[in-house]
């Protein structure tokens, strides 16, 4: 078994997709910064990687038993073991899991690029363990939807971006739950101001899908311009806003 030492985590939890999970550029002064004492490296194929960073599927058992207690991390002076904490790598790409119990990857973190480098010559050398992932073939393709948006929406983007982005689409779902034909042929036409006329004669429908197959396209400072506008009024939503804008780090 290889192991890594005083392991920097910053953990994000029930992240199913990956762009969620930031790398170490993009970690914030508020942040919970952890410091794991030793942690097991685990060398896997892609698709055993792809499906712990983009799923939260329960872990191959035998994963699970390679990894029971063989991780520590230092508290009040006091060396505590952790269930089922790891570290797992495809060669290409790394990420840190604490299942905290469970048997899904419940936390992930990536780790300090030092540390990166350090795992990829640990198993430059070696050859990927094989882990059958029971009954996978069984769970339903995964949906990308406006709270889980496919990775190809989030591509490019920043910390802050990705966050401002997702905030907006839960705008976008609010105005879906509201119907209201005017009210989104308004915002349609704040969004896309130079198709005014074709946009008076959209349905609810056309105008709602009009405006996110505009706003799915990337970030900009028109996307924060809408999106603070959107936003006004609904105080949940305008918080989510306001954390964001305030953050030191993108």
């Amino acid at each position: 078994m290889l192991y890594l030492h005083d392991v920097w985590v910053n953990w994000f939890e029930g992240e199913e997709n990956g762009y969620n999970v930031c790398a170490f550029h993009e970690w914030r002064k508020e942040d919970a910064i952890e410091v794991l004492d030793q942690t097991p490296v685990l060398f896997v194929e892609h698709v055993v990687f792809e499906r712990i960073e983009n799923e939260l599927l329960p872990l191959p058992k035998q994963l699970l038993q390679d990894v029971y207690n063989k991780s520590y991390m230092r508290k009040n002076h006091e060396r505590k073991a952790l269930e089922y904490c790891f570290i797992v790598t495809d060669g290409m790409n790394i990420l840190a899991v604490n299942t905290i119990g469970y048997d899904i990857p419940v936390r992930k973190s990536r780790i300090i690029p030092r540390q990166e480098q350090l795992v990829y010559d640990m198993v430059a050398s070696k050859t990927p363990t094989i882990y059958n992932w029971a009954n996978v073939e069984l769970e339903p393709a995964k949906e990308y939807h406006l709270y889980s948006p496919a990775p190809s929406e989030m591509r490019g983007l920043t910390r802050k971006e990705r966050q401002l982005k997702q905030v907006l689409y839960m705008a976008m779902d609010h105005l879906k739950s509201n119907a209201n034909d005017a009210e989104m042929r308004y915002w349609c036409t704040e969004w896309d101001p130079d198709h005014y006329m074709i946009i008076q004669r959209f349905s609810f429908d056309q105008a709602w899908e009009w405006m996110f197959e505009g706003i799915r396209k990337g970030w900009s400072a028109h996307h924060g311009q809408v999106g603070a506008s959107l936003i006004r009024g609904q105080s949940y939503l305008e918080k989510l806003w306001e954390l964001e804008e305030v953050s030191k780090v993108n």
